[in-house]
């Protein structure tokens, strides 16, 4: 079996590990080696009242991603602390704005900094050591241009005929930090020591909670719905949290105008999940979530307007049953309505997504530009509500990718299908009984399936409409905007598909062509910059559904290569001028 090629993130790690062993050689950095680092250093430029640590700062790299931006260096000889600024490109050097000390990480040979709630556009970062509790001012070096890009707000969490109007949680929907915002966040060290004021009646008391579940537990009632956005760096184990609850979730409920959310490459929820219920308007972001107990991130009852997004999700901890050998669900929804699901990377999960359980009601929820990452089944596996699905990779499935039942009605648009054996299934007709079988979903009704503009290779069957009116997959339109015909129903049941793509219940968005599928999942699903954790899977894996070995392996001795978290800054109001 032969490994794919190196992505580009592999190669940009590669190349700051030979610069790192260049500079571990020498004490003096080249004119050559400064350059190919695409920095502009300052320590020519004479400054008033300055300290010198002795050798400047070198920049490994530095990066925009989606409204964060992020700068990588090397150790200063004699430095005790880092403070770390961001400002537009084009903006005086009077706006600078000095990064929060928890945003600065040191690595086992690098120091990291990531700038969190940028609008899209052009940056720079500013890197300045510190001795003695003051600015080396003489060493301190500026990072190239940096472009931000801003998140894709789409979906039904973000339609206006919604009850909150968006899923941006405790941001702006421009990326910016939310007014009056509350900051917190959250380490292996301080994650039942962190403290914070909660709103805890009508009247308006504050009262100061210690410990992430005490915060999120007071903030149960809803009266606080003061906009927090919770950050959590580097990796956080289940035996770290006090106050999980008995499935091994970190709970929020009742919550308002809430972000989770992780910092930089390697923020990683270990053995917990995430379970969120009766809340309004949450972001669940830039999480590496591993050996979970119950579901990976769970949506279970009374939710409205959740943003689940650019995540990594691996293999959950085994189950009781059968199905349940690399977890149960990785990203579950239920009773839980306008939903987004987008950017997620799956990495062979078993049971991706189930969307409704016991639901009786209609409910929304787009999945869009999630990658599929060679994952078994319910991708998203659907009863009864209205969901629409596009510019998703599904890439190598083994068993199915979108399921349909109970009167459910799915618009299944600009995806790309990679050997998925069976693209899309309704229950108990066409491909899903097929060869004599019984079907995949426990003799449940069916729903239907609108299809548009999918590139679909290698699947071993899908049955159109226009080949087989009765015992057919799926129904295939020749336009975005045509509705499908009441005389298709499905076989079990009856069902018609509602249209509901074409009615007001629709919200503005702009799919990619899916020849762009592949290239844009593949940069922008998961963490940033595709996460500290590595893993490409073969062809060989397309077809298979068992655990794969080396990837629980893997997995189960992850460590994070973070040291310590914090840069030792110290407050400056002196910025630097020319």
């Amino acid at each position: 079996m032969v490994k794919k090629p190196l992505t580009s993130d592999q190669v940009k790690k590669i190349s700051k590990q030979l610069m790192l062993a260049v500079l571990a050689s020498s004490m003096v950095m080249t004119t050559c080696l400064s350059a190919s680092a695409s920095t502009y250093n300052l320590s020519s430029v004479s400054l008033e009242n300055t300290q010198s640590v002795g050798n400047t700062v070198s920049i490994l790299e530095s990066n925009g991603w989606l409204e964060s931006a992020n700068v990588e260096w090397t150790e200063a000889k004699g430095a005790t602390g880092y403070n770390v600024y961001c400002k537009l490109a084009s903006a005086s050097d009077s706006e600078y704005k000095q990064l929060d000390n928890q945003l600065i990480r040191k690595y086992s040979s690098y120091f990291r900094a990531d700038v969190l709630g940028l609008s899209q556009g052009d940056y720079v970062m500013k890197i300045v050591p510190t001795i003695n509790n003051k600015e080396a001012s003489l060493e301190q070096i500026i990072t190239k241009t940096i472009k931000v890009k801003a998140n894709t707000r789409e979906g039904f969490a973000f339609a206006s005929g919604s009850p909150m109007g968006t899923g941006s949680g405790g941001y702006k929907d421009d990326g910016t930090v939310a007014s009056n915002a509350q900051i917190v966040y959250i380490t292996s060290s301080n994650v039942n020591k962190v403290t914070a004021n909660v709103i805890t009646n009508i009247k308006g008391t504050a009262t100061l909670c210690t410990g992430i579940t005490d915060i999120l537990a007071k903030r149960q009632k809803g009266y606080d719905k003061r906009p927090l956005i919770i950050r959590m760096a580097g990796e956080i184990k289940a035996a770290d949290i006090a106050g999980l609850n008995s499935t091994g979730y970190l709970q929020l409920k009742g919550g308002y105008n809430v972000t989770f959310e992780g910092v930089g490459e390697d923020a990683t929820a270990y053995g917990w999940g995430v379970l969120i219920r009766d809340s309004h308007n949450v972001e669940l972001r830039n999480m590496g979530v591993m050996l979970f107990p119950d579901d990976g991130i769970s949506l279970d009852t009374g939710n409205e307007n959740i943003w689940v997004h650019n995540n990594d999700i691996f293999y959950g901890a085994a189950g009781s049953d059968a199905d349940q050998v690399k977890g149960d669900g990785s990203c579950d929804v239920k009773k839980s309505t306008y939903v987004t699901v987008a950017y997620n990377h799956f990495y062979d999960s078993g049971k991706c997504s189930l969307c409704g359980m016991s639901d009786t009601e209609n409910f929304y929820v787009t999945y869009h530009h999630n990658w599929f990452d060679h994952s078994d089944s319910r991708q998203p596996r659907i009863r009864v509500g209205t969901i629409h699905i596009y510019n998703n990779y599904f890439d190598g499935n083994s068993k199915y990718g979108v399921g349909v039942t109970k009167g459910s009605s799915a618009f299944v648009e600009d995806n790309y299908f990679r050997n998925c054996k069976y693209p899309m299934l309704s229950s108990l007709q066409g491909s899903d009984i097929s060869g004599g079988s019984v079907g995949t979903f426990s003799g449940e009704e069916g729903g239907m399936i609108k299809a548009y503009n999918n590139k679909v290779e290698g699947a071993t069957k899908l049955v159109y409409s226009k080949d087989d009116a009765t015992q057919f997959d799926a129904y295939l339109a020749s336009a975005r905007n045509e509705q499908v015909p009441s005389t298709y129903k499905s076989v079990s049941g009856g069902n018609t598909y509602n249209n509901f793509d074409t009615s007001s219940l629709m919200y503005k968005y702009v799919p990619d062509a899916p020849e762009n599928v592949e290239s844009n999942v593949t940069t922008y699903a998961g963490r940033v910059d595709g996460g500290d954790f590595k893993w490409n899977f073969t062809d060989a894996d397309d077809v298979k559904s068992e655990v794969n070995t080396e990837l629980m392996s893997k997995i189960k001795s992850y460590k994070s290569d973070l040291v310590s978290i914090g840069g030792n800054s110290v407050v400056e109001t002196r910025y630097w001028t020319k």
